[in-house]
């Protein structure tokens, strides 16, 4: 449908029509709904043109603040739970699998290269911590030359990404053993408040909601043959399991970070004249045939 003096239902289906000429059926059929739903939330709150404008002044100003190490969109869209929804829909795998939950904003390419034991936190501030764990197949056999990444924030609640460092901290990537272990040393995670000095901060701020995530390492890990995990190791006891901004903890996520006295021995030998403390979290993956479309 085209033509003049549109408006209403008429004018949702001229727009929606003028995107038929495309030869891919996916992109006509996401841009149709786009469309739809985008009238009917204007149609649904009565949109003035006042809102709009701050809308879009908005979303200005989120694609301002975002860079190559800090993505404001993303952040966005965790706190509007869009990316959690996105990972339940598109990361259909069985139950023995570990689940998956969001990206965040943090994730940079070309972390540097650890050895098993070795140390990511490279003289980030923090408790040491020692984490460990083995990386799976669902049906529990181990999977050699995985490839684990992880970064995390210190002890303070930031990303290297967030400060001016010569190198990366709390950021490194390792591949599993024969038998499918991991294990690096970073230090304890806390938790943390959300970047809030931009504009996701002030949604926050006038929805009337805490920015604070509860204490995670996170993981990507990837392996030939199965499915790619994105997911992240709660710390148990965290008082804002129950508010994470961007709704990501899920129970089986939660794991024990236990403490041990200065001056005792970790399972590499080494003595640390502080407390320290250990994490042991087992990843497994789905092989790629496991893995079931959506049900709708």
């Amino acid at each position: 449908m085209s033509g003049t003096n549109l408006a209403g239902d008429e004018l949702t289906s001229a727009v929606v029509a003028s995107f038929d000429g495309s030869p891919d059926p996916r992109l006509r059929e996401v841009l149709g709904a786009l469309v739809r739903h985008l009238h009917a939330f204007a149609r649904e709150v009565d949109l003035t043109e006042e809102e709009y404008f701050a809308g879009i002044d908005f979303l200005t100003r989120t694609g301002q603040i975002s860079t190559g190490t800090r993505q404001e969109f993303v952040l966005l869209a965790d706190v509007l739970g869009l990316s959690m929804l996105t990972v339940g829909l598109g990361n259909p795998k069985p139950p023995a699998a570990t689940a998956s939950t969001v990206f965040g904003p943090f994730f940079v390419e070309g972390s540097p290269a650890v050895e098993l034991g070795g140390d990511v936190a490279n003289g980030a501030p923090g408790q040491p911590c020692l984490v460990s764990g083995r990386v799976l197949a669902t049906s529990g056999e181990p999977i050699a030359g995985a490839l684990v990444e992880t970064w995390q924030s210190d002890e303070d609640g930031f990303y290297d990404v967030q400060k001016d460092l010569a190198e990366p901290q709390n950021r490194g990537h390792l591949t599993t053993d024969a038998e499918g272990n991991y294990s690096f040393w970073a230090v304890r995670p806390v938790a943390y408040p959300i970047p809030a000095d931009g504009p996701v901060g002030e949604l926050l701020r006038a929805g009337g909601r805490g920015p604070m995530r509860p204490a995670h390492i996170h993981f990507m890990v990837t392996a030939p043959g199965y499915a790619r995990l994105i997911t992240h190791v709660f710390a148990a006891g965290d008082e804002h399991l129950g508010d994470d901004a961007v709704f990501g903890v899920k129970d089986s996520l939660v794991a024990e970070f236990t403490e041990h006295p200065a001056g005792s021995a970790a399972p590499d030998g080494r003595e640390l004249d502080r407390p320290w403390f250990s994490v042991e979290y087992d990843l497994v993956l789905a092989p790629v045939e496991e893995t079931r479309p959506q049900q709708g």
